[in-house]
């Protein structure tokens, strides 16, 4: 395949191709790549409201996002496609049909409900305090603007609140929360023992016609995978940066530079935004006019700003250093002194009005304490400059090149060799079934080539070729009869262990001594609780799987492995004390009429997407 593209990518259909591309986008725009023409389209319609292609295939990349977050090795290629917009597109059709439910009960939020929420969230605060810039940044990150944000705040919120209404509303009834806490804090009384393994030793045998056969009836447990053995090279940013020097008189320099930023020093702006329209002009002129008549900065803040959040608090927006605000804000915040307003400033946000309330600083501390720290971060700068460079030439020379040699010595980087890789990979990196995958291509096992340049981690690409390559094969009888005769022992002895156990539960049933079936001694337990550590966790598996014996008798089991059987003999059963004033029986309670909740919610759910019409293109 790689060796097609190779020779395809140079020919002539390549290049009909591209330029239909050009002519189409010169023509049309992108919208005729897109689909534009057509306007928004929907990807299915709720009770006559549409969901739109923008808000599926947006979601659709989140949740994509979501799950490749959770993968230690993140891999595009192993996440299912079609079962992610399956999903996606079921949760927005339910989601539609609860928002209609919610608008049919009359239940909104307004302009200043969402505020509120916005401003309480600790993801959009800085120091503590709601910070706008953090807030619009937060938002774009997510691949949202902030009137989109602030529309899905709003039909969600309302949708949680039927919700926690319905989930709230559930009950559990006081006998059955009793009921589970004697059952849960109920104790048992009861006897053990222990028959060892050596008492059957005499009973177990494994001969080699035992081993030959199982060997033969289950061969296909005995083949060894196909492996590989590959030459690769790693590249990484912090082993470039390893390789990187800095000199006293360089971090020196770099010390004084970042002098200003270590003293961490962070300033207290108030803002006035308004809207960049026709307007702005004569709008900022009026508020500088006031301003210069002794109006106060928050009042007209209070009056003016569009910022309604920092408005309320006559603009204030807290405490922030550098790298928070917009480039432009931040310039003119900087270069203000206490008290100070500025002349208007242009943002993406629109025009501000900025007075610089307060400003308080740290002391830089000294070159000594923490020249490590500004080795490493020069080191690092350093080495991100070249690491994209280092990519390029790496990917570009190991694309061409019939060994690895060629582009590690270009690099100046090593060769290192990893055997036995299997299909389900090995030692990192080839812990990374997309560099795996790779290695077993026909490109690469067959055809000689190198791997593509694969990234396995953060700032850390790997390029690999196949230096030996054995197919899966049968493993010889003599090279696994160890371990098959030792599975044999084991099973065996387990079994002979269950059957004497099972010959010592007739005979106590049948009224037979203890001294008569066994060489052992009952141990005792009272009282003991689920928990109990003390006998072990199988045997008190067995011991509260037990009915309740008879009075004066006793109920039996046993719990065996393969190097003893445990045989219990079930005295009694207590009840389980209840405080039905307790914080015990409260939290119980609380939690039983939870679930009955989200029951019920789901249930409700169900109703409600059982009785919407939906119609799909």
């Amino acid at each position: 395949m790689l060796q097609d593209i190779r020779e395809n990518a140079q020919g002539t259909i390549a290049k009909i191709i591209i330029g239909l591309l050009i002519v189409s986008l010169s023509i049309w725009g992108m919208d005729a790549i897109i689909g534009g023409f057509s306007g928004e389209p929907e990807v299915a319609t709720v009770n006559g409201e549409d969901i739109t292609e923008r808000e599926f295939l947006r979601l659709v990349q989140m949740e994509s996002q979501r799950r490749l977050s959770r993968m230690e090795t993140p891999d595009p290629s192993l996440l299912n496609d079609d079962q992610i917009r399956r999903e996606v597109l079921e949760s927005l059709i339910q989601q539609q049909v609860l928002i209609q439910d919610a608008d049919s009960q009359g239940l909104a939020l307004t302009d200043a409900d969402i505020d509120a929420l916005i401003t309480q969230m600790p993801q959009f605060q800085v120091d503590g305090q709601f910070n706008r810039d953090r807030f619009v940044s937060t938002v774009r990150n997510m691949g949202m603007g902030v009137r989109e944000f602030r529309e899905a705040m709003r039909k969600q919120y309302v949708v949680n609140q039927i919700r926690a209404g319905i989930v709230q509303s559930g009950v559990a009834a006081d006998e059955n929360v009793a009921q589970l806490l004697r059952i849960q804090n109920q104790t048992r009384d009861f006897r053990v023992v222990t028959v060892p393994e050596s008492a059957v030793a005499d009973e177990v045998e494994v001969t080699d016609e035992d081993v030959e056969s199982f060997y033969q009836a289950n061969s296909s447990a005995f083949q060894q995978p196909e492996q590989v053995d590959a030459a690769y090279i790693t590249l990484s940013l912090g082993a470039l940066a390893d390789t990187i020097e800095i000199g006293d008189e360089e971090l020196q320099t770099y010390y004084e530079q970042r002098a200003s930023e270590l003293a961490r020093e962070e300033r207290r702006a108030a803002h006035i935004l308004i809207e960049d329209g026709e307007n702005a002009d004569e709008t900022m002129a009026k508020i500088q006019q006031e301003l210069a008549d002794g109006a106060s900065f928050a009042d007209l803040a209070e009056e003016y700003s569009v910022d309604t959040v920092s408005a309320r608090e006559g603009g204030d927006l807290g405490f922030a250093g550098r790298g928070v605000y917009d480039q432009a804000f931040e310039q003119a915040l900087f270069a203000l002194e206490e008290g100070e307003v500025s002349e208007p400033v242009e943002t993406s946000f629109g025009v501000h009005l900025i007075k610089l309330e307060e400003v308080r600083r740290s002391d830089v501390p000294a070159l000594a304490d923490i020249a490590d720290q500004l080795r490493n971060e020069l080191a690092r700068d350093r080495a991100e400059e070249r690491f994209a460079e280092y990519r390029t030439k790496l990917a570009d020379s190991a694309y061409s090149a019939d060994d690895l040699a060629g582009p590690a010595e270009e690099l100046g980087l090593e060769v290192r060799e990893a055997k036995g890789i299997t299909r389900d990979g090995g030692m990192a990196p080839f812990d990374h079934q997309g560099l795996v995958r790779q290695l077993f291509s026909a490109d690469v096992v067959e055809d000689g080539y190198n791997t593509e340049l694969i990234d396995v981690g953060d700032n850390v690409s790997v390029v690999a070729r196949v230096r030996e390559y054995r197919e899966a094969q049968q493993l010889p009888l003599e090279q696994v009869a160890g371990d098959v005769r030792a599975r044999l022992l084991a099973e065996r002895t387990q079994t002979a262990l269950r059957d004497r156990a099972e010959a010592i539960i007739a005979g106590l049933e049948a009224g037979q001594s203890l001294d008569e079936l066994v060489e052992g001694e009952w141990v005792s337990y009272e009282a003991a609780s689920r928990n109990n550590q003390e006998a072990g966790a199988d045997v008190m598996g067995t011991v509260f799987s037990l009915a309740r014996p008879a009075e004066g008798e006793a109920s039996y089991g046993h719990a065996v492995t393969p190097s003893r059987a445990a045989i219990v003999a079930l005295d009694a059963v207590n009840e389980g004390e209840v405080d039905d004033g307790g914080a015990e029986f409260g939290q119980l309670s609380q939690f039983l009429a939870s679930l009955e909740g989200q029951r019920e919610y789901g249930a409700y759910q169900q109703l409600l997407r059982n009785r919407a019409e939906v119609e799909r293109p």
